[in-house]
């Protein structure tokens, strides 16, 4: 949320890139204020991402050993997957918080995918995930989810990914 001054004359680093991350101040801005939305209901949007992945991506299910022999159908209901969804939410708010403290959000980031990358998973996984959370995110969102909420989601995620991936490399 801006201040009454920003309401009348706009906010000053909107235009302007910030080259540790490739988003502009309003696409900074534009992320914040939506992923509030999204965080505010964090374990059903999780639960959402993840049951919406395993049903495109059924292969990926089998992975997680605490839950790989719950039915899709059942799993939202089951506490372990619950809890894992919010895992993976919380830490994404706090990268997506990090935005202005790069070597802060580069750790988390870092650390998600050397645990991953330790675990056997690749990059086609997170490239995979990546239409799901866009699409969540446009169901959750509505009409807030414009092309500009979408243009710049899409980079923050590709973002957060590209710092998972060096984790991966450097597990």
């Amino acid at each position: 949320m801006g201040s009454i001054l920003s309401y009348f004359y706009g906010y000053p680093d909107d235009g302007i890139l910030d080259p540790n991350v490739g988003l502009t101040g309003k696409e900074k801005r534009l992320v914040r204020e939506t992923w509030n939305t999204i965080y505010a209901n964090s374990v059903n949007t999780g639960v959402a991402i993840m049951s919406s992945y395993f049903k495109q991506y059924p292969q990926y299910h089998k992975v997680f050993p605490a839950f790989k022999d719950i039915p899709l159908d059942e799993l939202s209901a089951n506490m372990k997957f619950k809890a894992h969804c919010q895992f993976i939410m919380s830490t994404l708010s706090n990268a997506f918080n990090a935005l202005d403290d790069i070597a802060l959000m580069e750790t988390i980031l870092q650390s998600t995918g050397q645990k991953h990358g330790r675990r056997g998973q690749g990059r086609q996984e997170f490239i995979d995930l990546k239409g799901v959370m866009m699409e969540v995110m446009k169901n959750d969102l509505k009409s807030k989810f414009s092309p500009e909420v979408e243009a710049a989601w899409s980079k923050m995620i590709d973002v957060a990914f590209l710092k998972i991936f060096e984790g991966m490399e450097n597990r």
